[in-house]
């Protein structure tokens, strides 16, 4: 028997895949792309800091790439697996627990890594530049390469535990935030509040972050010390990888069989469903109330609102109240209101991304959207439903911010130094005029995302990419172009310019793809539905397709191929 077989399979077949050639390119340009316009923004300074910065930038863009491939890539591969009944499947074989986990990490991963692979060119421009060595080059690669490996074998780990596709990338999420966020912040105050105890100990909560082992490479001062720093913490990294690996492998030959729940995990199990949906008595009642409102509004709030955005609201509140027995009336100041408020809307917004189209993209894998449409509801119901169960559960923690960002404005007004800088209410009106702007685009774009995305995972990132992403990059691009076509005089500097223009690029991208998607679902939701997947139309893909067809057509004789470019390609004569 060939030793490892289903990755030998894995590899022939991903080389033979047209789209890993999409992605390297891809993902390639990207890379060219944003190096580009570090040179650009950079232009005037010496190579030394040009290369410096770009290397700097490449590294920490690519990282959050490494970390969530995990998330996107093998969080739910295997439990897909187990809920579809096909796991158990290759253990007839004579296959072996690391057998499947290998294979299912080369299968999903492969394409992530032919991205990351891509990049890896322009991160050697720097070296031409100057300001970085050759070691701190291959040091990086090392990293990145490191931290992929890390994120797919947690969200491995996290798969053969999971039966759910949201928990077990849940699961994998937090599991990275222990190892990125959680430990270095314990170590951070633990050595802020006692400097000289346990000193160690901090030091090694620090080793399995992969944000310290890049921030050890791209610190100015990279020396024999950091060296040291950078090899413990990538063996670590690496040590707890293959461990989390070795897990699975013994773990996933017993995690597809269902076991009869008894004892506590039947109680656990009763205990869940009720608090998800509610005793009888709840469930009665809340279904009289809303079938009399609208049928498809039922089935998509049958559940109760979840919990975890105000959840979110009362551990923010932890870090307030010690900051007003820490600092006494110093916390209360622009800074730490703006920090909030940021925070509270790129959560808000992640979270209204993640849960707006989820209810309809598993309707419509399962095929349940079908049976729905066969129903005498109609579009037009089906959508009132869904933005009523939407609102139910966005409109309370909506209100919630919104008040508090009013709070944190009506404090702001009461200080001094704020009627000093023009630009802070204007810059509080319009972050929350943007906030109920992007939610609104978030929902509708999330439903047409649930209808056109293959993958119900691939939802969130599409919706984000589209509402959140772009106007960030469109600002980005817009300032530096701004910069260096402007004379150095010129009132395009000025903040009514910057704050201008980010909310008109906002509200425009709000309105181009939350109208676009609007208008597709009022139009085309039953065509959409009822296809299990409508691939995104590319004008590249139909314009080869056409070519193709006249490159045949010129192969028939010369009555025929007139009679083709004469009729069109729709009409083309039989092969002769």
């Amino acid at each position: 028997m060939t030793f490892l077989p289903i990755v030998e399979r894995e590899l022939r077949a991903a080389s033979r895949r047209g789209s890993g050639y999409w992605l390297r390119s891809g993902y390639g340009l990207l890379a060219i792309i944003i190096g580009f316009f570090v040179f650009l923004a950079n232009i005037d300074s010496p190579s030394r800091n040009i290369g410096r910065d770009m290397f700097d930038a490449l590294g920490w863009l690519s990282m959050p790439y490494c970390l969530l491939c995990g998330i996107r890539l093998t969080a739910d591969c295997l439990s897909q697996e187990k809920r579809e009944g096909t796991l158990g499947l290759l253990f007839l074989t004579d296959l072996r627990g690391y057998d499947v986990i290998l294979g299912k990490l080369v299968a999903t991963s492969l394409s992530g890594f032919y991205g990351l692979l891509a990049t890896f060119p322009i991160l050697a421009v720097p070296l031409l530049l100057g300001g970085i060595t050759s070691g701190q080059f291959w040091c990086e690669l090392l990293v990145l390469v490191n931290t992929f490996l890390f994120s797919l074998a947690i969200g491995m780990f996290v798969s053969v535990l999971s039966r759910e596709s949201r928990r077990a990338m849940a699961g994998t999420f937090l599991l990275l935030l222990l190892f990125t966020a959680v430990l270095p912040a314990y170590s951070g105050l633990q050595l802020y509040f006692a400097p000289g105890y346990r000193s160690e100990l901090a030091h090694i909560l620090l080793l399995p972050c992969p944000l310290f082992s890049l921030s050890e490479i791209t610190h100015p001062a990279f020396g024999a010390a950091r060296q040291n720093n950078l090899l413990w913490s990538v063996l670590v990294i690496h040590g707890l990888s293959w461990l989390f690996l070795a897990f699975a492998s013994w773990k996933v030959a017993d995690s597809w069989q269902d076991k009869p729940a008894e004892g506590w995990r039947r109680r656990w199990r009763e205990w869940r469903y009720c608090r998800t949906f509610g005793n009888a008595g709840y469930r009665k009642s809340l279904r009289a109330k809303l079938l009399t409102v609208n049928a498809f509004y039922w089935l998509a709030a049958r559940a109760r609102p979840k919990q975890g955005y105000w959840r979110f609201l009362g551990l923010m509140a932890l870090p307030w109240m010690w900051g007003c027995y820490k600092l006494g009336s110093d916390w209360f100041n622009e800074g730490v209101y703006f920090s909030t408020a940021i925070l509270l809307n790129a959560s808000f917004k992640s979270w209204v991304a993640s849960e707006a189209g989820r209810h309809l993209g598993e309707q419509r894998k399962e095929g349940a959207l079908e049976f729905v449409l066969s129903t005498p509801l109609s579009v037009k119901e089906v959508l009132r439903g869904q933005l009523l169960a939407l609102r139910r559960l966005f409109l309370g923690p909506l209100l919630a911010v919104v008040a508090i960002e009013i709070t944190f404005l009506a404090a702001s007004l009461q200080r001094e130094s704020f009627h000093q800088n023009p630009i802070n209410p204007v810059l509080w009106a319009a972050a929350i005029l943007m906030l109920v702007a992007d939610v609104v685009a978030l929902c509708w774009t999330a439903m047409w995302g649930a209808l056109t995305v293959k993958s119900p995972n691939s939802i969130t990132g599409v919706t984000i990419t589209r509402i959140l992403a772009a106007p960030w990059v469109l600002f980005v691009v817009g300032s530096i172009m701004a910069n260096l076509l402007a004379a150095p005089d010129s009132t395009i500097f000025s903040w009514k310019y910057s704050v201008g223009l980010w909310f008109g690029l906002g509200l425009a991208v709000d309105l181009a793809f939350g109208l676009g998607a609007w208008w597709v679902l009022r139009s085309k939701f039953r065509q959409l539905a009822l296809q299990p997947f409508v691939p995104l139309s590319s004008q590249v893909a139909r314009f080869n397709a056409r070519i193709m067809e006249y490159a045949r057509a010129l192969l028939l004789s010369d009555h025929d191929w007139y009679r083709f470019f004469a009729s069109g390609p729709r009409n083309k004569p039989e092969n002769r």
